[in-house]
């Protein structure tokens, strides 16, 4: 005669739950925790990048007002027929626009600028789907623990989806493959 299976008593059950739900914390946990330094370091580049952009706008208006000044003053050389001062100033002009041998020149500042922002904002395309992640894995959190008070099965495999959804976020943060 087969033997019976009796019930298991409520602290068979959260001992039971307290083991798989300790485990599922720390994975998830450390999910959170990687998760969190991926997104710090994608947030750094976003503000490094504007921060360098800027300094490139900045240089490239210091430039475009000595561009300004030099040609006030080729202006003047002109109308005193100074034509060696007039001819250093025409070649100071030209270098203020484009400059490919420093890199200085508007017209090199400006592409760099511009490809700094471009870098940010590819960049900035994955922190949304991070912080979506982090707030995922926190919930899971949130859930496993209150399956172990609760004593409840269904809330703790509904904190492992929880937590598979945060892993399925954090993935396309990192990788961007939607």
């Amino acid at each position: 005669m087969a033997e019976e299976k009796k019930p298991l008593s409520r602290s068979e059950r959260e001992a039971h739950i307290k083991d798989k739900a300790g485990w599922v914390i720390t994975v998830v946990a450390a999910l959170l925790a990687v998760n969190t330094y991926i997104g710090n370091g994608f947030s750094s580049k976003v503000l490094n990048n504007t921060i360098a952009a800027n300094n490139m706008y900045s240089f490239y208006q210091a430039k475009s007002i000595k561009q300004t000044l030099a040609e006030q003053s080729l202006d003047d050389a002109i109308a005193r027929k100074e034509t060696a001062k007039a001819e250093k100033l025409k070649a100071k002009i030209e270098r203020y626009e484009s400059d490919p041998v420093t890199g200085e020149g508007k017209k090199e500042l400006l592409a760099k600028a511009r490809s700094l922002e471009s870098e940010r904002d590819d960049v900035r395309k994955h922190t949304p789907w991070l912080t979506f992640a982090g707030s995922a894995f926190q919930l899971s959190i949130v859930l496993l623990s209150a399956s172990i008070l609760a004593v409840s099965m269904g809330m703790f495999y509904a904190s492992v989806g929880v937590g598979l959804i945060g892993a399925l976020l954090m993935s396309q943060g990192i990788w961007l493959w939607m």
